[in-house]
């Protein structure tokens, strides 16, 4: 075997021999962890930023929320903003119900919002889980999934599920 020829700065060569070392080294991979998919082909990062570009007014930078707690729930993240967006009027400016009771979906019971049948809420992120809660609860765990299976029991409007519907496909589009 040839030796290897190392350059010294004043001028003078020195022939080495190669070393057993060089001769084994092995090339260590870095493993680069992605960030995994957790919805629609999103990671939860651009999920987020998908849902808060739809979110306006109040709800406005909540999409950690929305998408953090629909999933830990099983609830479709896109589904529950629609349904929030359309009954709540947060597309653009949120309903005196938002505002005055963090009841975002309309929901009723108690506590009662200024002696009214819908729910009141101490803060708003409290709100949102309850809805979410809300949706998993009484609809996904009962096999109501989409907004034409939820229908009848969500509101009494017969075009209800085709506008949240389009809501989705606003918030998919974004």
């Amino acid at each position: 075997m040839t030796g290897t020829l190392i350059f010294i700065p004043n001028g003078k060569t020195t022939e080495l021999e190669p070393t057993p070392l060089l001769a084994e080294a092995t090339v260590v991979e870095e493993e680069i962890e992605e960030d995994p998919i957790v919805f629609d082909g999103l990671t939860e990062e651009e999920l987020i930023a998908k849902i808060n570009k739809s979110l306006n007014s109040d709800l406005e930078g909540k999409g950690e929320l929305f998408v953090t707690y629909s999933l830990e729930k099983g609830v479709d993240p896109y589904l529950a903003v629609a349904i929030s967006l359309h009954e709540t009027g947060c597309k653009w400016e949120c309903s005196r119900l938002v505002k005055q009771c963090n009841n975002v979906g309309g929901q009723v019971g108690s506590p009662s919002c200024n002696g009214g049948n819908y729910r009141s809420y101490e803060t708003l992120d409290e709100g949102i889980k309850g809805f979410i809660d809300n949706l998993a609860r009484n609809y996904i765990s009962k096999g109501l999934t989409t907004p034409e299976e939820m229908n009848h029991k969500y509101a009494a409007s017969k075009t209800w599920a085709s506008k949240v519907n389009k809501y989705i496909e606003e918030i998919k589009a974004k």
